[in-house]
């Protein structure tokens, strides 16, 4: 009775569509297509790799990361798919700034606007600091760049915002890299950065002192981008009860962008891939 009954309701739906009863069969029984099973093999993965760090893959990175799994594909696929899943990368500008940094401290000239683009590391380092909010109060965080490979070279962490924090993200990358003779080193006009001790430290060690425009913070285009990247994909949505907690995070990360993050300006490579290629 039961079979006679699905039978009548098949019949109903086939002339409500205007198709036969054997052409309905023939597209029941078909097997799912190789594009089909295809797209779930490439579904699976991209659930697999939008997880931790990468959850703010794009399209873009998440299609070359794909294909290094050895499953080729379309970027125009990868979008579509990730659509489908309801995946997408942390865009939204989480980049802060703080107002009233102080008038009296000395400036120098944009000297990176004159120059070529590195042809080698060491050539020109780039600086600029962060603040991360806490149940326990701020965290200061302040970097140092290297331009041609794109990796961090020295980082330090402060309860205070202040010159010894800057001059200690300098003073690791000194530990662990040689600055070329007449090396630039760049940054904005805050007073962390133009500090008589950090200015100091700066022209003693050789470099060549450059600073960004006033309020022009494209100048430090490099340091903008990674603090933007770095606020989207390791601070957003997350609550740190404590300043340790919070530098653990970031530590891990700075682990990933250095060793594993796929880096567009570098073809998709890491920054020490790049290093080591010496592309």
């Amino acid at each position: 009775m039961k079979k006679n009954h699905a039978l009548s309701n098949v019949s109903r739906l086939c002339s409500l569509l205007g198709v036969s009863r054997g052409g309905y069969y023939a597209w029941h029984n078909r097997p799912v297509s190789a594009h089909k099973v295809k797209d779930n093999q490439l579904k699976a993965e991209l659930i697999k790799q939008h997880q931790g760090f990468k959850r703010a893959y794009g399209a873009p990175r998440m299609h070359v990361q794909i294909n290094r799994e050895g499953l080729s594909c379309s970027r125009r696929r990868i979008t579509r798919l990730m659509k489908e899943l309801n995946l997408c990368s942390s865009t939204k500008n989480l980049y802060l700034r703080l107002p009233n940094r102080g008038k009296h401290y000395s400036t120098t000239s944009n000297h990176l606007h004159y120059v070529a683009k590195p042809s080698a590391k060491n050539q020109q380092w780039v600086g600029d600091f962060t603040h991360i909010s806490t149940q326990k109060g701020w965290l200061f965080h302040a970097v140092v760049m290297d331009l041609f490979t794109r990796k961090l070279i020295g980082w330090s962490f402060s309860r205070q915002r202040n010159s010894l924090m800057t001059q200690a993200a300098l003073k690791a990358a000194l530990a662990t890299e040689t600055p070329d003779n007449n090396c630039i080193f760049h940054s904005d006009q805050g007073i962390e950065y133009a500090a008589n001790d950090f200015k100091t430290l700066v022209e003693k060690s050789g470099f060549i002192r450059s600073m960004s425009r006033k309020a022009t913070p494209i100048d430090n285009a490099a340091m903008e981008s990674y603090f933007h990247t770095f606020k989207a994909e390791a601070i957003h949505g997350k609550r740190f009860n404590n300043q340790e907690e919070a530098t653990a995070v970031i530590q891990k990360y700075i682990a990933f962008y250095n060793q594993e993050r796929l880096h567009s300006s570098l073809g998709y490579t890491t920054p020490e891939k790049y290093e080591k290629l010496g592309l």
